[in-house]
């Protein structure tokens, strides 16, 4: 499928979840994580499923270590909804756009939709364009829904996951 689902009709989304940059003491990027989980338990979402909330080496220039996780949620948003209101969740957990691989408190990204995929206009892109190249993803993933298919790729998430952590070859130099 390629375009938004109907308003209404319940639709499942696969979330990933990630922080590294504490608000506050008790703010951890954990702390911040597990409540953005929590709040996909209130309307207009309901939590079906969490994966474990896991640390993750940095990525780019930021040396803090990430807390990632994913969440199986079920909601009648249609995905350009759905993102501008994960944009504001952002957003009320501090985060200020900018820098692509700047520290940030929280980051939320619609990775998989049981509308299968969408890539036209100003939507969002489904299945996100970088999760398969991405443990820190993938590893939540397969925790929560290893048997979802890709539907560009018709792969597993599980197949997705040990696709990517399978041994690569180094090239002979000369």
């Amino acid at each position: 499928m390629n375009g938004s689902a109907p308003t209404g009709k319940p639709q499942l989304y696969a979330i990933a979840l990630g922080s590294n940059q504490p608000r506050s003491r008790t703010h951890t990027p954990y702390a911040l994580v597990k409540e953005a989980m929590a709040a996909f338990s209130c309307p207009p979402f309901r939590l079906i499923a969490q994966s474990p909330i896991i640390e993750t080496p940095p990525i780019g220039p930021s040396l803090r270590r990430y807390a990632n996780g994913a969440a199986l949620i079920e909601t009648p948003l249609p995905p350009e909804t759905l993102l501008a209101l994960l944009k504001h969740m952002e957003k009320m957990a501090g985060r200020r756009r900018g820098r692509r691989w700047g520290a940030r408190p929280l980051d939320l990204d619609i990775i998989l939709w049981s509308g299968g995929h969408q890539s036209t206009g100003s939507a969002p892109i489904i299945p996100h364009p970088r999760y398969r190249e991405r443990s820190f993803v993938l590893a939540p993933l397969m925790a929560l829904i290893p048997d979802w298919r890709d539907p560009i790729t018709g792969r597993t998430v599980r197949q997705e996951y040990f696709r990517l952590k399978k041994p690569r070859k180094i090239p002979k130099a000369g």
